[in-house]
């Protein structure tokens, strides 16, 4: 947990915690996240339950909203 901590002040010092936050309220975000299944992703996520994980990624990526989200991320994440 404390890596986790420790990435997202990282993330906040650098501006890309704002970034990031933004694709998530998008409607393209928002149209994602109501499509998962949180409770399986946590529960997935907890377990250390890979595979379900790769899954549930392999799903989105196949979709156009998906494919956007994760080039913003990738674009947001190497501007840092």
């Amino acid at each position: 947990m404390k890596d986790l901590d420790a990435l997202k002040k990282q993330l906040a010092r650098d501006g890309r915690l704002q970034r990031l936050q933004e694709i998530a309220d998008s409607t393209d975000g928002q149209k994602l996240a109501g499509a998962l299944d949180a409770q399986k992703i946590e529960q997935a996520a907890r377990a250390g339950d890979t595979e379900t994980l790769r899954q549930i990624l392999t799903q989105v990526l196949s979709t156009d909203t998906g494919q956007r989200l994760a080039g913003k991320v990738k674009d947001a994440m190497q501007d840092g």
